[in-house]
Parts: C-alpha cells; sequence; structure tokens
C-alpha cells in the first residue's frame, strides 16, 4: 500500500538575538528544527548561527568555539578577497553614489511607504564596513550604505523595504519574514544576491 505523500514543514523561525562568544559576535536565529548550522556570510564575514529553538546559549558559544579556527581562516579569505578588489573610496565616488541614491529615494519612498504602511523619520546615508542598511525603529531612523548608489539599484530597493519592514518588526522573526514575503516575494533571492557582493 503506497504511502500518502506528507510535504515537509518549513522550519519555523522563533527568535534572532546576537551572542557574544570570546569577543566574537555571532547572528543566533532559533528555529523549529533539530539541528545546528554554522555560515560565515560575504561579504564582512558575518558569523550566523541557525540553532534548534530551545537550544541554550551555553550550547551555541561552545559550538561556535570548537569551531573558532575554521572561522578565523574562512574571514581571513574573505578579507584577502576584499584587499584585492583594490577599490578605494574616493571624494567623486562618494558624491556619484550620495547623487544615485538621492535621485532614486523620492520615488522609493512615495512606492513603499504605502505598502509598508510606515515611514522613516529620517534616512542617513554613510559609508558602512559589515551591513547594507539598519533601522532604529523607537526613531523610526534608517541608515543606508552609501555603496548602494554605486550597485544594481534592485540592491537599495530591497535594503530600504527591508529596514522600513524593521519600523514593524525589531528581528527578523516570523512576523519581519511574513511582511516582507507579502512586500518583495524574491527577497530572499535578493538577500543572497546582495550577500555575495564585496563591502567596499
Amino acid at each position: 500500500m503506497r504511502m500518502p505523500y506528507r510535504r515537509r514543514q518549513r522550519a519555523r523561525t522563533v527568535s534572532s538575538t546576537t551572542l557574544r562568544v570570546d569577543g566574537l559576535q555571532v547572528e543566533v536565529t532559533r528555529k523549529t528544527m533539530r539541528n545546528m548550522y554554522l555560515r560565515i556570510k560575504p561579504p564582512a564575514g558575518r558569523v550566523v548561527v541557525t540553532a534548534p529553538a530551545r537550544m541554550s546559549d551555553a550550547k551555541i558559544a561552545a559550538f561556535v568555539r570548537q569551531r573558532r579556527d575554521w572561522i578565523e581562516r574562512q574571514r581571513a579569505l574573505m578579507a584577502q578577497k576584499a584587499a584585492e578588489s583594490g577599490f578605494e573610496w574616493t571624494d567623486e565616488r562618494k558624491r556619484l553614489a550620495k547623487s544615485n541614491i538621492d535621485a532614486m529615494l523620492p520615488g522609493l519612498l512615495e512606492r513603499w511607504e504605502p505598502v509598508v504602511g510606515r515611514a522613516p523619520t529620517h534616512i542617513t546615508l554613510r559609508l558602512m564596513t559589515s551591513r547594507w542598511g539598519s533601522c532604529t525603529p523607537a526613531t523610526g531612523r534608517i541608515r543606508l550604505n552609501l555603496q548602494l548608489g554605486l550597485m544594481d539599484p534592485r540592491f537599495l530597493e530591497y535594503v530600504l523595504v527591508h529596514e522600513m519592514t524593521h519600523l514593524w518588526a525589531s528581528g527578523h522573526g516570523a512576523e519581519f519574514q511574513r511582511r516582507m514575503d507579502s512586500y518583495l516575494p524574491n527577497w530572499r533571492e535578493l538577500r543572497r544576491d546582495i550577500n555575495r557582493e564585496m563591502v567596499w
């Protein structure tokens, strides 16, 4: 007798936190899953752990410590690639990047504010060495990496929508993902693509 097909349930995010392990910042996402995974994300070498929902911080820290040598090797390789890129920020490049973002932002905000349902109180452009953007939900302030002005415009749109979504959800848990799925159904592909880019 043939057993009925059962679709495998996708792991659900329970929480997202940051853990310090011997001075190393580790982004921890707990999910409804059995195993623990560690990844080093380009371009800045972010250390990301996905762990079972009930796993303690102590067990996660031990897991990271056991793999510290591997983590450092991977981060060193990423740093070497960054150094070999030969890119340097000049005043002219900064002006161009800012000009490009300033030209695109009004249209993007006009499009996305009604969709997201909230608007940033202030947007700051700055050079960032480890992230594409950030948001302070309490004040409504959003910061965007100036480098986005020299990249494919789809990345600026993705980062802006990502940070605007944080005006509703401070972490990257279920509410954040539900909203992003509604706003930008292909956001995971965009996240994958932008995380392959080098932060200058």
